[in-house]
């Protein structure tokens, strides 16, 4: 055994190619697979009856790593085992705990069965008899437990690693609405989501990415919602990927979505576990990584753009004026330097004549045309918000805004742009604070830029044709199988209550029609049939205290 295990080890454990020159292709292709399969090879080698053997097995594997503990003791009565575990992921209190109990009630029992079962003082347990399964268990912060004469070795579930306390997100902050967001622990994530869907309807299927990593993944859906299909698609997709780590979601996101070359996001990030819960409920499934506080959300269409989960938190009249002036913003956002350009350019007639000769007088000293001037502008503007992003929190915002504010009035003062094209750019820099989802606002902020070129050589026709050639493109967009327009096109008029307005909801009485599922029916007619009948719940029958006074008042005096 001891023979093999070397063998295998020095197998998988080569050094990388470029320590390998003057080997034939044959050996370096098979020594890359060995690299490439090593948790698969390790998989394949049982654990050995002999404590000595395993031990030996397991410090080549763990060669120069300070960090992975090997503790040898004896259980009564002077029976070898050994724990093995890494410092700072395992919770050292349980661990001294099961030592203690391992010492002290052991009572000669050497059954790796019997000892799970009446002696461990741990709730979580697996048995393993392969180094693969003890390999990935031990560096994910689980303890393994080997006793002499058993080829088979316990694995603890006693993780203990420091972590973020769950806070308010940042990045999709609400007025009204749950204040907790997702953290770094994938554990921790789907706890929240599981409080927020009491229901064994809810599924986690736990995956693994990256030869170097193995990082944990967690695919959440609803089995009685989501499409098998889907399920199926979102499954092969992970496990086509061969990397070597995956660090954040945005890597795994990058890897699985449809069109790798469209500025568009076509999966969803979240950290609010309410929005994730509200997604399953659509039946779309759900990616959790381990390391990161940003859940994937997939199939994403262009409208959840648009969405804010605080949209379904106030009334339906205060989220609908809400999405109307997003989209308003969104169109200033992509547009608006172009016009400006396309109006001082070509189409002068079409602003109020003493409009014109303001902008006109304005721009009278300026060196530059305007679409220099706007270039200027636009990636100044750009500059100060990245700058205002890295910089520590407490100067970071001051920088942004002071930065825009002084170098604007002293880019007007030196007559190097003119007060009009100010104005538009910080509209135009407002307007993209407005879209809800991150990675739609920066879609919208490079696409700004071509639209100007274009703008500057063929005036409005040049947008016109921009647009046409954008809506085009996400027309052809499709995020697993959903079209990226839906449900605008093509039309599902069921949908269009929650689309560009945000209907009441006791309104929305099925799910999205768009997108395959299983069970569209949301809720019950009666209580909508009621609202739509009465104008709102009847209460009526209610007898209020003062007015059960008068009453017995106007009796005493009859």
């Amino acid at each position: 055994m001891v023979k093999a295990s070397k063998q295998l080890m020095k197998s998988i454990l080569r050094k990388r190619p470029s320590d390998r020159i003057g080997e034939n292709d044959e050996q370096s292709e098979l020594i890359d697979s060995l690299d490439y399969h090593f948790i698969e090879e390790l998989k394949e080698t049982k654990l050995s009856l002999l404590l000595h053997e395993n031990h030996e097995f397991i410090k080549a594997m763990f060669q120069d790593c300070s960090d992975v503990v090997v503790r040898e003791f004896e259980i009564e009565p002077h029976i070898p085992a050994l724990l093995l575990f890494v410092d700072g992921l395992t919770n050292t209190q349980l661990l001294n705990e099961t030592m203690k109990s391992l010492m002290i009630l052991g009572g000669g029992q050497t059954a790796i069965d019997r000892i799970a079962g009446t002696i461990l003082p741990v709730s979580q347990t697996q048995i393993s008899d392969n180094y693969g399964d003890l390999l990935v268990s031990v560096l994910g912060g689980d303890t393994a437990l080997l006793v002499e004469g058993n080829a088979k070795a316990i694995l603890l579930g006693i993780r203990g690693t420091d972590k973020r306390s769950v806070g308010e997100p940042e990045t999709e902050t609400v007025v009204r609405g749950p204040k907790e967001g997702f953290v770094e622990s994938i554990r921790t994530n789907t706890s929240m989501i599981r409080r927020k869907l009491k229901t064994p309807r809810l599924k986690m299927k736990s995956m693994s990415v990256g030869k170097e990593s193995n990082t944990a993944l967690v695919v959440c859906y609803l089995d009685d919602l989501a499409m098998p299909s889907l399920i199926e698609e979102v499954v092969k997709r992970i496990e086509q990927i061969k990397i070597d780590a995956i660090l954040e979601s945005g890597m795994l996101e990058e890897l699985i979505q449809d069109d790798a070359y469209s500025p568009f996001p076509q999966i969803q990030y979240t950290e609010r576990p309410d929005v994730v819960a509200s997604a399953l409920l659509q039946g779309r499934v759900a990616i959790l990584v381990d390391g990161t506080p940003f859940a994937l959300i997939v199939p994403f269409v262009f409208i959840q753009v648009m969405q804010a989960s605080e949209d379904y938190y106030e009334r339906f009249q205060i989220g609908t004026l809400l999405r109307l002036l997003r989209y308003i913003f969104l169109f200033l956002s992509l547009t608006a330097p172009a016009l400006y350009v396309a109006i001082t350019t070509y189409h002068h007639e079409l602003l109020p004549t003493t409009l014109m000769l303001s902008v006109a007088a304005a721009r009278e000293a300026i060196p530059f045309p305007a679409v220099v001037e706007a270039f200027i502008m636009e990636i100044t503007f750009e500059a100060l918000r990245e700058a205002g992003i890295r910089l520590p929190k407490a100067v970071g915002s001051a920088v942004s805004i002071l930065g825009a504010l002084v170098v604007g009035q002293a880019a007007v003062q030196a007559g190097i742009v003119s007060a009009p094209i100010v104005i538009v750019v910080s509209i135009t820099g407002i307007a993209s604070f407005t879209i809800p989802r991150y990675n739609g606002a920066i879609a919208i902020r490079m696409l700004r830029f071509p639209f100007l070129i274009i703008a500057s050589v063929f005036g409005f026709y040049g947008i016109i044709f921009c647009l046409l050639i954008l809506f085009g493109h996400m027309a052809n967009l499709r995020s697993f199988g959903v079209p990226y327009l839906s449900p605008l096109g093509p039309l599902s008029a069921g949908d269009l209550q929650d689309s560009l307005i945000r209907s009441p909801s006791w309104a929305m009485e099925k799910r999205p029609a768009f997108m395959a599922i299983q069970d569209t029916e949301r809720m019950d007619s009666k209580l909508p049939q009621q609202i739509k009948e009465d104008g709102g719940v009847d209460g009526s029958r209610i007898q209020h205290e003062h007015k059960a006074s008068e009453e017995g008042n106007s009796n005493d005096s009859s």
